[in-house]
C-alpha cells in the first residue's frame, strides 16, 4: 500500500470515470467499490468509492457531489516516449474534454492532465540556453505536443 495516494471528488460519476481511466491505461485496475449501507451517506447502494490503480499509481475515486470541482491546480502527468504515445493520450483523454495550451487537458469529468513527451523534458534542460529557450518558446505555442516540431525548434530550424 502507498503511504500517500491521490483522493479524487467526483460529483456521482466516480465509477464511471473509473472504468474510463481503467480503459485508457494499459496498466490499470478496479480495486474495491463501496456501496453504501441503508445508514448512508446518500441511497443504499450507491456508490461511495472505487479503490483503482493506474500504471502502478493507486486512487481513490469518491462521489462526493457538486461543491467542489477539479481545477489545474492539481493535475497528472503522463510521460510520453514517442509522438503515438503523445497522440493515444491526447486523444482518449481529451475526448469530450477540453485542450489547454502546453500539453495540458480537462477530460470529460472535469480532471487535469498533462501529456508531456520525454523528449520536451529533456530539450527544455539542455545545457546550451539558446536551445532550452527556443523550445519553450515552441512549447508555449502548442496544444498537443509535437515532438518533431520540439525537435525542429531545438536544432534552430
Amino acid at each position: 500500500m502507498q503511504k500517500i495516494s491521490p483522493f479524487l471528488w467526483f460529483d456521482g460519476n466516480a465509477e464511471e470515470a473509473v472504468k474510463f481511466y481503467a480503459s485508457v491505461f494499459p496498466n490499470a485496475t478496479i480495486g474495491k467499490i463501496l456501496r453504501s449501507s441503508k445508514a448512508g451517506p446518500g441511497p443504499e447502494g450507491n456508490v461511495l468509492t472505487v479503490s483503482f490503480e493506474l500504471e502502478g499509481q493507486q486512487f481513490t475515486a469518491l462521489n462526493g457531489g457538486p461543491q467542489f470541482k477539479f481545477t489545474e491546480a492539481v493535475s497528472f502527468t503522463v510521460s510520453c516516449n514517442d509522438q503515438a504515445e503523445v497522440d493515444y493520450y491526447w486523444d482518449c483523454l481529451s475526448e469530450g474534454g477540453e485542450p489547454r495550451q502546453c500539453g495540458w487537458l480537462k477530460d470529460r469529468f472535469g480532471f487535469f492532465w498533462q501529456i508531456t513527451p520525454v523528449r520536451l523534458i529533456e530539450l527544455m534542460n539542455d545545457p546550451d540556453p539558446d536551445v532550452a529557450a527556443r523550445v519553450a518558446t515552441t512549447m508555449m505555442s502548442m496544444e498537443k505536443f509535437d515532438i518533431a516540431g520540439i525537435e525542429r525548434a531545438a536544432k534552430g530550424i
